[in-house]
């Protein structure tokens, strides 16, 4: 069993940083359905926790679950669980989304995978989007590199079955990144199809509706797309337009995906840019040597922007 985090330091990936940041004060919008502090926390800890050091220590979640498919190394995820209040169950996440108590309380649902989309991620959809009650936020990571040409179809057949692909998907759509606008399709479709299922035969206003207002797109070591939203009962709606998540310069609600890159610049330029933001028009910033396009990523992103540094702790 293959095991990323041994390849790759997930603190050190910039533009994952940027977007858990933003994830972050996205769900501190959630208090409209429910105190940010009374929600459960579902996630894939990895040995880093990374996300689970960050929503403790911001929003104070204290009942946390990582799901760890790793079972051989359970001594090593043991000795770095961050806090008290993470429990971790090792396992596929297959087996263990169906046994979590969805009912008692809203949930945030990060399922971030590393690999790409297949079944079993369709499945642990479906698990949660059929469980999770009014007020959950769920968010879908999945790597969209694209792979060799003229496979890219065939792989995305073989990893969803052909009955998901979108209708007239050609090989050339794959381009880029095209598959991460397909993944997004069918994993939109599955959403659509259980709640389908879910709703089927309750009373209108006990109806799931999901609300999409996450569509990442960014590269630290591959293309990867994070997906998600809200769910709530019909009933619900007035409370999730409370929320005013429009707010946020990074949701968007449809197809169109907000990509995060991460310019690389020096301390001195990061911190000459600092003293100018923020701004209307970002174009009246100038340094030397620095493409305007670098600047306008980092004034896009300076309030989420990772700051890595040697120390000796």
């Amino acid at each position: 069993m293959s095991a990323s985090y041994r390849k790759i330091n997930y603190v050190l990936r910039p533009a994952k940083s940027v977007e858990r940041k933003m994830l972050c004060e996205a769900f501190r919008y959630l208090s409209s359905f429910q105190s940010i502090e009374e929600y459960q926390y579902i996630g894939f800890g990895s040995t880093y926790f990374s996300d689970f050091y960050l929503f403790h220590k911001n929003l104070n979640l204290s009942v946390m679950y990582s799901i760890e498919k790793d079972t051989n190394s359970k001594e090593r995820f043991e000795f770095n669980r961050p806090f008290k209040c993470v429990k971790i169950y090792f396992g596929e996440s297959n087996d263990i989304l169906p046994t979590f108590d969805w009912a008692k309380i809203p949930s945030i649902v990060w399922l971030d995978y590393d690999g790409k989309l297949n079944e079993d991620v369709l499945s642990d959809i479906n698990t949660v989007f059929s469980s999770a009650i009014s007020g959950s936020l769920i968010l879908i990571s999945v790597n969209a590199e694209t792979s060799n040409p003229g496979d890219r179809l065939n792989e995305l057949i073989r990893n969803v079955g052909e009955d998901r692909i979108p209708v007239g998907t050609e090989e050339k759509d794959l381009n880029k990144w095209g598959t991460a606008l397909k993944s997004r399709e069918i994993i939109n479709n599955e959403i659509e199809e259980v709640l389908v299922n879910r709703n089927g035969g309750i009373d209108e206003d006990e109806k799931i509706i999901y609300n999409q207002l996450f569509n990442f797109h960014y590269e630290d070591d591959a293309k990867m797309l994070t997906l998600g939203g809200v769910i709530h009962n019909e009933s619900d709606k007035y409370k999730f337009l409370s929320c005013t998540f429009g707010q946020l310069d990074f949701v968007r609600i449809d197809q169109e995906p907000y990509l995060i890159r991460v310019p690389n610049l020096t301390y001195r330029e990061l911190r000459f840019l600092d003293t100018h933001l923020p701004l209307e028009n970002n174009s009246s910033l100038k340094l030397p040597g620095v493409p305007p396009g670098d600047i306008d990523a980092y004034a896009r992103i300076y309030r989420y922007f990772p700051i890595f540094a040697e120390a000796e702790l």
